[in-house]
């Protein structure tokens, strides 16, 4: 699974690209929530062969706190080196990987243990892993919970890295257009989130037709009035809204006052109703129909 430099704890690496630690922390608590296992825990590269496991929740000792963990070694190299999940039900007996580092996992008395990698344009950004101190084969409905944290954080972390590459490509002027732009559109979130916390309706109301001004100025000619426009509730809009600035599900619930998996749902709703199959297609369908700036 993990390995140690020569039993030694190893130097602080630089944070992952991208803010991939904390997108693996918020991935972490939410795969602990969904399923309940005693320990969760998980990490982010640091290098081209090794991530440092950061994020645990569950733990007894410190002696997983700060691994790292190699390329093709133990449990989680092995995931990371086939970039697809692997799965253990005794680790200690376990004829599929390799025992370098038995000792920190044995510290911890972990025995059942699946490993996910999280891929991003074929490339491994980070691995969760989910674990039992029993010599149990682990449930189908929790492996496909680890899946599915997995691939929520690939999408993350997707929308993310497209967005830095927009800025980097863009001239000094465009970046600085660009940069007003999110500025806007944090304000748009702002106030939309501001909105759901007045009780004043007529107030409320005009703080929500703000909001839809500021949207629609991101289109050159307005609106476009023959097409339909996509009907979204507030909540599916707020969570969108969100979104758009690179928020993860776990950032937006904070931001709102909504548990992560309310967000997940209002996420799916929108981007049913906008036709979209990913997260960056609902935010790209919705500024064009002039919902979000």
């Amino acid at each position: 699974m993990d390995a140690l430099s020569s039993e030694g704890r190893p130097a602080a690496p630089a944070p992952g690209p991208g803010g991939d630690a904390g997108a693996v922390r918020a991935a972490v608590l939410a795969l602990h929530r969904s399923t309940g296992l005693p320990m969760v825990f998980g990490g982010a590269l640091t290098g081209r062969d090794r991530l440092r496991i950061t994020e645990l929740v569950g733990g007894r000792t410190d002696s997983l706190n700060g691994l790292v963990v190699r390329h093709g070694n133990g449990l989680g190299g092995k995931a990371m080196a086939l970039g697809r999940p692997a799965w253990v039900s005794d680790y200690p007996r376990a004829a599929t990987i390799s025992h370098d580092y038995d000792r920190p996992v044995g510290r911890e008395g972990l025995l059942s243990i699946v490993a996910v990698p999280i891929v991003v344009r074929r490339r491994v950004r980070g691995v969760l892993y989910g674990a039992l101190r029993e010599p149990l084969g682990l449930a189908d409905r929790v492996v496909g919970a680890a899946m599915q944290a997995a691939r929520d954080i690939e999408q993350d972390l997707a929308v993310r890295d497209r967005a830095d590459e927009a800025l980097t490509r863009a001239r000094p002027e465009e970046s600085s257009a660009a940069a007003r732009w999110e500025e806007v559109r944090a304000v748009h979130a702002e106030l939309r989130a501001l909105a759901e916390r007045v009780d004043d309706p007529v107030t409320r109301d005009r703080l929500l037709e703000a909001t839809l001004r500021l949207a629609a100025a991101g289109l050159p000619d307005g609106p476009d009035g023959g097409a339909p426009r996509p009907v979204l509730t507030p909540r599916e809009l707020d969570v969108l809204s969100y979104v758009a600035m690179g928020c993860t599900n776990a950032e937006a619930a904070a931001r709102l006052g909504l548990v992560p998996e309310t967000v997940k749902s209002y996420l799916r709703s929108a981007m049913r109703k906008l036709d979209s199959h990913t997260r960056l297609e609902a935010v790209t369908a919705a500024r064009r129909a002039g919902l979000l700036p």
